[in-house]
This record gives structure tokens, C-alpha cells and sequence, in this order.
């Protein structure tokens, strides 16, 4: 389902005549050929599943953010606007992320769930919430709120 967005995103973005999307969308396409090229290696010959395209996806935005803060200690604020715009268009395949209140609420129902009581629990609450909520927060934000909650 994924593959085919990529292909009609980078279809209606070369109509419309739009750089940064089809600059932005044919990096998605070829990281996602070289996923697939190693998962073949490991013998899956359809490639990767929509849910680790995600993962890939989150990855791709999580270097545009690294990106973000070295351009503007750099004094690049061109370069920085310029990934800060690629993560628009990768966000767009990516489902709705949860919000902060929404992101706590979560976590408060899966450490009632798990009935984790304290830091040694942390594994298997973001466990939990990776199983339920996968692809739909950040995890280092679901991290420090775990810790914050937990501790």
C-alpha cells in the first residue's frame, strides 16, 4: 500500500512540477530498494513490510532533524528550511502521530495495563506501547515521558 502512495506521490508531484517533493520522494523510493535488496539477502523475496517501510520512514526523518540542529549551529538556515520541508513530505505516508496530551494518555493506560511499578518495568512498557500505538509516536518522546511517569 505504501509502495504504490511513493509511486503517485512522485507521479503528481512531477506534474505539478514540484522539486522538493520529487527530490524528496524518489529518496524514499531508493532507500526503500536497498531495504529491499537486504531483506532479500535474508531471504525475503517480497522485500520489507509496510510496518518496517515505517520505521525507515521515521529514520529518514529522525537524520533530517539531526540535519536540522548542526545547519542552524552551522548558520545554514537555507539548508535547515530545506529539511524541514523534506520532513513534511515524509510525514504524509507516516500515520497520525499522536500528540503530547494523547502520547501521555497512552502511556499512563499501558503502565496500568502492565501494572509496571517502577524504571525495571520501562522495557515492557514501551514494549506495550510499540504493540499498540506502532509507528504513531516518536520514541524518544515516548521514552522521557515513560521515565517521567515511572520515576
Amino acid at each position: 500500500m505504501l509502495r504504490q502512495r511513493f509511486t503517485d506521490a512522485l507521479k503528481e508531484a512531477m506534474k505539478a512540477k514540484d522539486e522538493l517533493t520529487v527530490s524528496t520522494v524518489r529518496l524514499v523510493i531508493a532507500r526503500l530498494k536497498e531495504q529491499d535488496i537486504e531483506a532479500r539477502g535474508r531471504g525475503r523475496a517480497e522485500g520489507i513490510a509496510d510496518a518496517e517501510i515505517q520505521q525507515m520512514l521515521q529514520g529518514m526523518i529522525k537524520q533530517r532533524r539531526d540535519s536540522i540542529a548542526l545547519y542552524e549551529q552551522g548558520k545554514r538556515p537555507e539548508l535547515a528550511a530545506k529539511e524541514r520541508g523534506e520532513i513534511a513530505i515524509i510525514e504524509r505516508f507516516l500515520p497520525q502521530q499522536l500528540g503530547e496530551a494523547e502520547l501521555e494518555a497512552a502511556v499512563k493506560a499501558v503502565i496500568a495495563a502492565v501494572g509496571a511499578q517502577g524504571m525495571k518495568d520501562m522495557g515492557r512498557v514501551m514494549a506495550a506501547l510499540k504493540e499498540r500505538h506502532a509507528g504513531r509516536f516518536d520514541g524518544a518522546k515516548a521514552s522521557q515521558t515513560v521515565k517521567r511517569l515511572l520515576g
